[in-house]
């Protein structure tokens, strides 16, 4: 069940919006292995003014943030992290131009429909 935000440059997306979130939900199924219906993804795309990457990356630098369960391995990690850079150079973004986060959330730290997360039966395994 994570939570992920894009970060990048506007503008070189374009209309394939649907497209980009299909490629990081691809690789969050993969890494993560968390169902395919389990989706909670935003682009959130900034002016050139308001977005100031190193001078060393590219126009297409973007930022990964996943906000999810702990308890993943680091394989696990790893693989999401491959899977990120292998779908996400479909549209041009290289690997040095891809940094990715993630923040491992307890359970109990997780509020779902108005209960904690740890009080419900989530039907996929977190420790993978």
């Amino acid at each position: 069940m994570p939570s992920t935000r894009i970060e990048t440059r506007a503008g070189w997306i374009g209309d394939r919006h649907a497209e980009l979130v299909a490629a990081v939900q691809r690789a969050l199924v993969e890494g993560i292995r968390i169902p395919e219906r389990d989706r909670d993804i935003r682009i959130i795309e900034y002016p050139a003014h308001a977005f100031a990457p190193p001078d060393s990356k590219g126009e297409r630098y973007t930022i990964v943030e996943i906000s999810l369960f702990t308890g993943r391995s680091v394989d696990a990690k790893r693989r999401l992290y491959a899977a990120l850079v292998s779908e996400l150079s479909g549209f041009g973004i290289a690997a040095s131009d891809l940094k990715v986060i993630l923040h491992d959330v307890p359970r109990e730290n997780w509020g779902l429909g108005g209960k904690s997360a740890v009080d419900m039966e989530l039907g996929f395994k977190v420790e993978v």
